[in-house]
């Protein structure tokens, strides 16, 4: 490994390289420093010192909330519960400081104190409920466990939402304000917020780095990995209804809690402030610096999230990822009901007969039709090949655009295809896809879920470079792919690429939907013909309440829009402005918003979550 490497490998992993390489291995450790070594990535240092509240915003804050603030039924009490267990001093301290230097005012710490025998300790937080009657010390006479002594601090606690933090971590002085400001404007019973980690950089200065800038609301997600972690904010009598804190999942107890809480309320209620506002101390024995140190926590996890689903009337196989922390459910397929593929063609015979082989090597599950959508072939290659499939069982219904409509008309082409189709589930398919093993099984295993509208897998160049990882409302202006052109090794940001996960839209070069969904929201846009229709389907499936899933563990490659010609013609440049205006026309709250799958932080120039200049 060269110097120069070394060097910028300084800030993440000189500290951790041997324990990283022993983990993952020479080949997977470079991979994971490419990724973290974009040219084109914005350093989060600067970024975050930048984007910080100043001393005049706090101030303002401040004045609103000593005008504005008054507790009564629709006021919070924030109770900030925090078990304590042989804590240096200097943390404590900090803490202590940073909860003192909240703009919200309103609010009690509850500290359980599970080191009664360590005399400075003690000292210092019976000098700070001396100072401050908002600072409640409740002494326990032995450590119970995490889970054990946060149960004490929220049985002691007082408030209408119990914020949890731990003993050594930080949080931003309007942590509680935007909080509160969250709660004002709508109702809610679960906040999270975005968060980075913290280490000592010297001379008392603390450096801030890998940041966490999570989604909205995402129950696919949460599935993979412990994504709302900090800073979480519960209303009390939520708690009361599902219980603290388990004993039974050690190292997971935290993972279990947000599983146990989100089975209980409604997704509305659920709020999430994308600001920085946790900061997650690492050092030696921290989960946050070593991914080793607590080995048994991910096996706890998989435990956690095994009965969650049971809790769910979910089947499935809860499997570890080789990244610590990250998990793959494997939906069990209770029915298998007969699934339609659609494909529409013209004149490529060569490319159809790679998709249907592909279709046919790599398809497990049944049972399945083929429907192949002709439009407007002539060529006697073509007629031959259909003729061909007909005899081998698929069907090839033939499509005739309208007069004086254009030739090409992917919405229109769709919607005559299903309406043909006797399946339960519709698979759009473009015919220049190749699909991989198991892929059907898969999708159908994700859509059969009931809170499941539609689905969609991920697809690769034919040179194994990322084609998309579904889509994002807003990259490049209207709506784009996600890390597309990164290496297929690459996991992306947090993993997002190889994560099951929610997202507001899926390619309908590979996607599947409920016919019954499809047809209830009135099936593709036809005025949007070629760009964006896919895009526009998925929002309105979004409209009923239903998820659209990202599936990484379907996969394919995509040759793509290899039939399709020239898009860059004066013609076509014309179209791609009509369909992008009635895009924006349609949807003008996911471009005034954003997409609430994406952090508002990122830039949406690039699809890889890079962070806003």
């Amino acid at each position: 490994m060269s110097r120069s490497l070394l060097q910028k490998l300084r800030p993440y992993y000189v500290r951790k390289a041997f324990r990283y390489l022993r983990h993952y291995g020479p080949k997977d450790f470079l991979i994971r420093v490419r990724e973290r070594l974009s040219p084109e990535e914005v350093p989060y240092g600067p970024w975050y010192e930048k984007h910080r509240s100043s001393e005049e915003d706090l101030a303002r804050m401040a004045e609103v909330f000593g005008t504005e603030y008054e507790r009564g039924a629709d006021e919070p009490l924030f109770s900030i519960i925090v078990p304590a267990w042989r804590t240096p001093a200097e943390y404590l301290k900090q803490l202590l400081a940073c909860v003192r230097a909240q703009v919200f005012a309103d609010y009690e710490l509850c500290l359980a104190n599970a080191s009664p025998d360590d005399p400075q300790m003690s000292r210092i937080l019976e000098e700070a409920a001396a100072q401050d009657e908002r600072v409640r010390v409740l002494s326990l006479k032995e450590n119970g466990g995490i889970a054990a002594n946060t149960n004490a601090a929220i049985a002691a606690s007082r408030g209408t939402f119990v914020c949890f933090m731990d003993h050594d971590d930080l949080i931003a002085p309007d942590a509680l304000y935007e909080a509160w400001q969250l709660i004002r404007s709508r109702k809610v019973d679960l906040i999270y917020t975005d968060e980075d980690k913290i280490r000592d950089a010297g001379d008392g200065e603390l450096e801030h780095f890998q940041p966490h800038f999570k989604p909205d609301f995402n129950p696919d997600l949460l599935r993979s990995n412990n994504y709302i972690c900090h800073f979480l904010m519960v209303r009390k009598c939520l708690i009361d209804e599902a219980g603290g804190l388990s004993g039974d999942f050690e190292g997971a107890q935290d993972y279990e809690f947000i599983l146990r809480l989100t089975d209980r309320v409604e997704a509305d209620k659920i709020g999430h402030i994308p600001k920085v506002l946790y900061h997650w101390r690492t050092h030696a024995a921290s989960t946050a610096d070593n991914p080793d140190s607590k080995q048994y926590a991910y096996e706890s996890g998989r435990r956690a999230l095994e009965e969650h689903l049971a809790r769910r009337g979910l089947s499935g196989e809860v499997m570890q990822t080789k990244d610590h922390g990250f998990y793959r459910i494997r939906y069990a397929l209770r029915e298998r009901p007969l699934v339609s593929i659609l494909i529409p063609n013209r004149e490529e015979k060569d490319m159809l007969e790679r998709c249907i082989r592909a279709i046919r090597r790599n398809t497990r599950y049944a049972p399945y039709e083929i429907i192949v959508v002709e439009n407007n072939s002539s060529s006697k290659e073509i007629l031959d090949y259909y003729r061909l499939l007909r005899s081998e069982g698929v069907r090839v219904v033939r499509w005739k655009s309208a007069e004086g409509a254009p030739a090409f008309n992917f919405s229109a082409i769709n919607n005559y295809a299903q309406s043909l189709a006797r399946g339960e589930y519709l698979v759009f398919l473009n015919n220049d896809v190749e699909v991989s093993e198991g892929w059907l099984e898969e999708l159908v295993s994700v859509c059969a879920r009931e809170d499941v509208g539609a689905a969609g897998g991920k697809l690769f160049f034919p040179d194994g470079r990322i084609q998309s990882a579904g889509i994002v409302v807003g990259i490049g202006g209207i709506a784009g792919s996600l890390f597309t052109g990164m290496r297929g090794e690459f996991s992306g940001y947090l993993h997002k690429a190889s994560l099951m996960q929610d997202l507001s839209c899926v390619t309908a070069a590979m996607m599947i939907v409920k016919r019954s969904v499809f047809r209830k929201v009135g099936g593709f846009d036809e005025e949007l013909a070629v760009a964006f229709n896919d895009v526009d389907l998925c929002l309105r499936i979004r409209q009923e309440n239903l998820l659209v899933v990202y599936d990484p563990f379907c996969q394919a490659v995509h040759h793509e829009s290899v039939s399709r010609g020239d898009e860059y013609t004066k013609d076509k440049a014309a179209r791609w402005r009509q369909e992008a205006a009635r895009m924006k026309e349609k949807w003008p709250e996911y471009y005034e918003k954003g997409d609430p799958y994406y952090n508002p932080n990122f830039s949406l120039e690039r699809w890889d979550y890079t962070l806003k200049p």
